[in-house]
Parts: structure tokens; sequence; C-alpha cells
């Protein structure tokens, strides 16, 4: 274990720091906003900025990288992320803030992928599923634990502001520090909606649903639990507990998915979703351990979701196709997350609070009936072993360090096979882009 984690602590350590500040940000704004007076369909907004930027980020930062290079790279993204939250402070007002956050979201998908893509240069055949795993208790941890820093003290107009700003700054200094050498081009996913369907219709539409729901939840759940009257503190913790619930349940969903056709437990956690989803809405609870143990079941039910919808996927794709599935279904995943927002906070806006669990409810059920429609039009097939996904940073670099899209050759690396491509002249390698 210490010759797989030495020469990758100062990229981890980095990582660590900016999911940190991510994970603060990502929480600080909604309820910050509600304290402002934003309305509902503005937060929602600033939710879709997120998206939009993080998917302008995967597309455009390895235009980026290639010009400048990967430290330099990096220390724009994290710079820049910094700035951003700063100004979060200065400008208050729904019009700047959607701005900057999707200014946000483009540089921490930049800062992402250039982690992940070290990351995939210093792993091997035999250590790569150790080297994600690692990563991924790291996104998790790193995640939930920049959620929690609103525990210790009450807010203010600018104290965790400039915590979050501390913490983009931090994470750039493990890797200007760092002597690993630089990786290959970063890849940028490119969106092939024709073979993404044709490939698996049920992972096409499903990330594009799995996307609202969840791009809905992440932008608004914090502005649920501040409309129901829940303290700071709580709200902390429920949206930390919902992640935890989705990261505790991922591993044995995914076994599971082995073991049968992944689209009946895709089915099977669509209904419990709906059923958390209505108890919220029917019930309307207000006692903060309640509506934070059913919030708990409802992340169990939504974050598994989309890894078992990319191991679904890659099912039916060519061994050497994972990396090129993944990135078109992040890219889908994406849509949904700019558009559920929106759509989620008119529902809270029309209905109630918890309008947003009705919008959830809604999703799931449609896409419960999708997947029924599919299983009797087609066939289960021969099944891959499962491995999760991280649930706060996805990233096309994140598909290229899945023990899935490991090369065939024991000790090679991907960066490898990437070289010998380009020296052959095959027409895949030029690393402009995943095709």
């Amino acid at each position: 274990m210490a010759s797989t984690l030495i020469p990758i602590a100062a990229l981890l350590l980095g990582s660590s720091f900016l999911l940190m500040a991510g994970g603060l940000h990502g929480l600080l704004l909604p309820v910050q906003g509600t304290l402002e007076g934003f309305s509902t369909l503005e937060l929602g907004l600033i939710g879709t900025g997120w998206s939009v930027g993080f998917m302008s980020g995967c597309l455009l930062v390895p235009v980026i990288v290639r010009r400048v290079g990967h430290v330099r790279g990096y220390s724009t993204m994290a710079s820049l992320a910094a700035v951003a939250i700063l100004l979060n402070v200065l400008i208050v007002a729904p019009g700047p803030w959607i701005v900057l956050r999707a200014l946000s979201g483009f540089c921490f998908a930049g800062a992402a992928m250039i982690v992940e893509s070290w990351l995939n240069e210093r792993s091997s055949r035999e250590n790569r599923g150790t080297v994600f795993s690692i990563y991924q208790m790291v996104v998790f941890g790193s995640a939930t634990a920049g959620q929690l820093l609103l525990v210790i003290t009450p807010p203010s107009q600018f104290f965790f502001f400039v915590v979050g700003a501390i913490l983009y700054c931090l994470a750039i200094l493990p890797t200007a520090l760092s002597i690993a050498a630089h990786p290959q081009p970063l890849k940028a996913a490119r969106l092939d909606l024709r073979a993404l369907y044709k490939n698996s219709p049920v992972a096409a539409i499903g990330c594009f649903m799995i996307g609202t729901v969840n791009g809905a939840f992440g932008a608004l759940g914090a502005v649920y639990a501040r409309r129901i009257g829940l303290p700071i503190a709580d709200v902390a913790i429920l949206m930390a507990g919902a992640m935890l619930g989705g990261s505790l349940v991922q591993f044995p969903l995914g076994r599971l998915s082995d073991s049968m056709d992944r689209r009946r437990v895709l089915v099977g956690v669509a209904i419990a979703a709906i059923i958390v989803a209505t108890l919220l809405f029917v019930i309307q609870p207000r006692q903060p351990s309640l509506v934070t143990g059913l919030v708990i079941l409802f992340g169990a039910s939504i974050y598994p979701m989309y890894g078992i919808t990319v191991a679904h996927a890659n099912d039916f794709a060519a061994p050497d196709e994972f990396v090129r599935v993944a990135g078109g279904l992040l890219l889908l995943l994406g849509l949904g997350m700019m558009l559920g927002p929106v759509a989620a906070s008119l529902a809270m806006d029309l209905v109630a609070p918890e309008g947003l669990f009705a919008f959830s409810a809604s999703i799931h059920l449609l896409l419960a009936l999708y997947i029924i429609y599919r299983m009797s039009r087609r066939e289960a097939t021969a099944r891959d072993p499962f491995h999760g996904v991280p649930i706060k940073a996805v990233t096309p670099e994140s598909a290229a360090l899945d023990p899935r899209a490991a090369p065939p050759d024991a000790g090679e690396t991907v960066a490898d096979i990437e070289a010998d491509e380009t020296a052959s002249g095959a027409p895949d390698g030029s690393t402009t882009g995943v095709s």
C-alpha cells in the first residue's frame, strides 16, 4: 500500500483541498443565498450555472492545458476558483452569482481533470483499482468534510467564503511543488447521441434523467432544508448524510447488479427513490432527525444510479470503448444537471419546498417505466464486475482512471497505449478527444 500511496500523495492532498473547497462552496451558496432573500428560481439557476461551467470545463480545459501545461493550468483553475468565491462576498446579487458559479464550475472541472490525469499516469494495470478506490475515498471524505465545516460556527457574510478561498489556494501547493512527470494531454469527452443510444438506450436516457434529479437535489437540497426551518448546522448534516447514504450503498448495489440484470436493480432503486420522495412530499416532516433520516435514504436511492447505469452501458460496449462511452454519458448527465435545478425550483415555488421531491418522484417514475419497457425489448448480456463512480467529481479523466479502462497488457499504462497509437498513426492517437 505504501508503495502505491507515496508516489501519488501530493496529488491526493491537492485533490483533497480542492474537493473540500468545492463541497463547502456548493453548500454555502444556497444557504447564504436563502439568507439574502434570493428566490427559489434564482437559486436553481445558480445550480444550473455550476453545471454549465463544469461541462464547459470538461470540453475546453484540455485545449488550455495543451497551450500552457499542467502545472500552470491547474494553478490557474484553482486561483480563479478562489477569486470566484471571494467575489461572491463583494457582489451579492443573483445574476453575478450565477455567472460566478459557472466560473467556479469551469475551474473545478479543469483542476479535477488535471489531478485525475496525473493519477492515471502514475497508475498501472496492477494498482489501478487501488488508486481508483483511494481516490474515491478522498472524493467522498473531502467533499463531506467541506460541507460539515458549516457545523463549526454560525455563518457570517465573509468567514466561510474566506475559508473556501484558502482551501482553493492550498490545493495549488502540492501539485506546484510535485516533481512527478507531467501526464499526457487531457482528453475532452465528445457527445455522440446516436452512438450512445444505439449502445444502450437505458443508459443514454437514464443518465440524462438521473442528472436532472441529482442536479436538482445538489442545488436545492439545502434550500429545501432552510425553507422548512432547519438550522444551518442541521442543513450541513442533512446534505452530508445524503452523500454518506449514497456512498454506503453504492458497492452493495453494484455487486448485486453483477449477479442479475442491472436494469432490475435500477428499477428497484428508482422505486425506492419514489417511495422516499413521496413520503417527504406527503407527510412534510419538520423534525430535524426525521427529515435527515429520510434524506439519507433518498441519497442512498439516487446517488448509486449513475455508476450502475455506466456499468450497464459498458456491458454492451466493446472493451476499448469504455472511456468514450463513459465520457459521453457524463455529458448527458451534465445536460440533465443543467435543466434539473430550474424545473425543480419551479415545482418548489408552485407547490411547497417539498415540490423538490415531487419533481424527483415524477422523474424516477418515468425512468422506471422506460426501463421496464426496454427490458421487454432487449435481453440482458454478460456483465463485467461493477466499479463505483465518485459521487461529487466525475470528469472524462475519472473514466480514464477507472479500472475498466485498464489496458490489456500488464504494467502498461493508458499513456503508453496512447503514445503507441500516436507513433503508429492510429486515428484516435492525437489525444484531441474521446471520439
